[in-house]
């Protein structure tokens, strides 16, 4: 359990994603056991924040890590873990007034990208309806890290004129919502997982009460490997030998 909570705090220290992979390989096969699967998942996610007019949705990469811990019906597990990456937001918004009369000049005729950055903590109850399908349901809760309007305008090629504008304080540190997904294992139940899940925000996130409420919404597809699984297995075969 111990080894557990280190790893687990050393995920969270960490920001880069390269420095995450490398440190989940490490700890891998000390994690996984009887009871618990860990392993590493990511893939793509489709975010809009509901509430907020005249926008699209934004596209991004994922990428966490996740445990599964096993209860004795082995039908079911609680489904854990930190998405360490997972860009939320929306794009095309209108451009807006930076209070800067070069920078509005500039941007007329642009648009604007809202980024919104958290690490994201879903706890779920994991269902196998046969040994290889699952519905899982729960919570997610979202920790801010960054959040920034980022404007753009095409002057010789396309949005070839970026400026950021940090937004951190206009947002809530805390993010919280539920979460329903449904997923395929496989290698005959032992293998990498492929999953779709949704994210239904239920805070508002925007720390000014004057605007509409706002949203997250996030669709993501994912891909889940376990991380020393084979090595359990196989030093448990020849342990038994």
């Amino acid at each position: 359990m111990k080894k557990v909570l280190l790893a687990a705090c050393l995920f969270f220290i960490v920001h880069s994603g390269q420095a995450q992979v490398i440190i989940s390989l490490i700890f891998g096969d000390k994690l996984n056991s009887d009871k618990i699967e860990f392993g590493l998942d990511g893939g793509l996610n489709w975010s809009d924040l509901k509430g907020l007019p005249n926008s699209k949705g934004l596209t991004g990469f994922n990428l966490g890590f996740y445990f599964d811990f096993k209860l004795k019906n082995p039908s079911w597990m609680i489904n854990t873990g930190v998405i360490v990456k997972s860009p939320m937001g929306a794009r095309d918004l209108p451009v807006y007034s930076l209070n800067d009369p070069a920078l509005d000049s500039a941007f007329v005729g642009g648009s604007v990208d809202r980024k919104l950055r958290y690490f994201n903590v879903p706890v779920s109850m994991k269902y196998y309806v046969t040994k290889h399908f699952y519905a899982k349901a729960g919570i997610m809760l979202g920790l801010r890290s960054k959040c920034f309007d980022e404007f753009t305008n095409e002057i010789i090629d396309k949005e070839d004129l970026h400026y950021k504008l940090k937004t951190k304080d206009d947002y809530h540190p805390l993010d919280a919502g539920l979460l329903f997904g449904l997923g395929y294992r496989l290698s005959k139940g032992n293998g990498m997982n492929i999953g779709v899940q949704y994210y239904l925000g239920l805070v508002d996130v925007v720390v000014d009460d004057v605007s509409p409420n706002q949203f997250n919404r996030s669709l993501y597809v994912t891909a889940g490997i376990p991380i020393g699984v084979k090595a359990k297995k196989k030093a448990k075969t020849e342990n038994a030998q």
